[in-house]
């Protein structure tokens, strides 16, 4: 690939991120509405048309690592592992 091709391809995944990150600010401000007509319906559930909404409490656990490790720090040394992955990154 030569140096136009890849600025060119540089230039369209930017343009396309940006389309991304304004759709997913346009859905995420739908939802918000959606929810807080829930809320105000005092409903977690309703179905409109042919979709079922839910807007509901979900309870879960999850292991606190830092506190683990605080505490037990050996035996959370003995129990890790180091792990490696590429990333990409465009500024």
């Amino acid at each position: 690939m030569g140096n136009n091709e890849l600025n060119a391809k540089v230039k369209a995944l930017r343009e396309l991120q940006q389309l991304i990150e304004e759709a997913t600010a346009e859905a995420d401000a739908i939802k918000d509405e959606l929810k807080a007509y829930m809320i105000g319906a005092g409903t977690d559930e309703m179905t409109v048309g042919l979709f079922t909404l839910r807007y509901k409490t979900v309870a879960s656990s999850r292991f606190d690592a830092v506190a683990f490790k605080a505490k037990y720090g050996d035996l959370y040394a003995q129990y890790t592992k180091r792990t490696e992955t590429r990333r990409f990154t465009m500024a």
